[in-house]
């Protein structure tokens, strides 16, 4: 199927910062740009906020405290809520943060979700964790010097939902089936009774293509050789420091979309989802306040690309 025009992508009569045959990048405050969008019109959020734990360091991006956060986010989540179609999802990646001084975790992650459900409609579809096996130990106070905590490599995705029944087929993203389960086909499955008390019947045999994956998703994070990373090299553009890996945002484009449906990130950074969007054949819409990440983020499109990308450090914008 062709994909539709760029210009009837939901934020009709405003101008892009830049844009791709199926996708268009904003740069701004996502609740402007949303405000200015067509209710009922994305089939599927995706994104990660700036998580709290910037507040206490100093980074080039900023957030708001933990006792402000769930404010500070639920008028952007009501302009997601309100985009979405009957059948959309929200997934909200939100990586933990440590209590000031004390070596136990915040609860601001659970406040968000309780809030988003209680107060906005919200429905808790699922709960994922999306584990990065090349995590460094942290946080170094209690991990490396006192030695009283392990580290830390699990970030918690919410999978929110419009109403109670959103587009969703796991058949999407099966995974390879183990040797063990290769060989079980091939020998045939005699039905019995396990242990627990669960009857397990002969259906359990039967090659259904895949396995299906389970809530635990294990993606590393160590992209060092992208396009993107070499263009804003070139570009002399700074590099989003908060990155999160392909492998996650593919997930549940594939999960919650069809080709051609429209997925939305708000708080795009250097714009993975986008990118992951457009090779899937949806199209996309991503809106990021610091105008450096978005001009960093058009080396993720070929179409983008300045020509040619290695003629010298230059100065890039739109």
């Amino acid at each position: 199927m062709r994909s539709e025009p760029a210009s009837e992508l939901p934020v009709p009569g405003t101008e892009p910062y830049y844009a791709t045959e199926r996708g268009r990048a904003y740069v701004g405050d996502a609740r402007e740009v949303l405000a200015q969008s067509t209710s009922s019109s994305v089939d599927l959020v995706v994104t990660s906020p700036p998580f709290p734990l910037t507040f206490r360091k100093k980074k080039p991006y900023s957030s708001v405290g933990e006792d402000e956060f769930v404010d500070w986010l639920l008028p952007y989540a009501a302009e997601c809520r309100r985009v979405l179609k009957d059948t959309g999802s929200l997934v909200l990646d939100l990586g933990g943060v440590w209590n000031k001084g004390a070596p136990v975790r915040s609860l601001y992650q659970y406040k968000v979700v309780i809030a988003l459900c209680e107060h906005l409609g919200f429905h808790f579809a699922q709960d994922f964790y999306w584990y990065n096996p090349g995590a460094l130990p942290a946080p170094a106070e209690w991990v490396n010097v006192r030695r009283i905590r392990v580290k830390s490599a699990v970030n918690q995705v919410f999978w929110l939902s419009k109403t109670e029944w959103p587009k969703s087929d796991n058949r999407q993203v099966l995974r390879p089936y183990s040797r063990d389960m290769l060989r079980l086909i091939a020998r045939g499955y005699r039905p019995k009774q396990r242990p627990s008390g669960h009857t397990i019947t002969a259906k359990f045999g039967r090659d259904r293509g895949g396995a299906i994956p389970p809530n635990l998703l294990a993606f590393g994070n160590n992209d060092s050789n992208s396009q993107y990373l070499k263009g804003c090299a070139v570009a002399d553009l700074p590099v989003h420091p908060a990155r999160f890996p392909r492998a996650l945002p593919e997930f549940f484009v594939k999960l919650c979309t069809d080709p051609e449906d429209t997925v939305l990130d708000p708080f795009a950074g250097s714009n993975v989802v986008g990118e992951v969007a457009e090779r899937l054949e949806r199209r996309w819409v991503a809106i990021e306040l610091v105008e450096d990440y978005l001009a960093g983020s058009r080396f993720r499109f070929p179409s983008q690309l300045p020509t040619p990308l290695v003629s010298g450090p230059q100065r890039h914008r739109a």
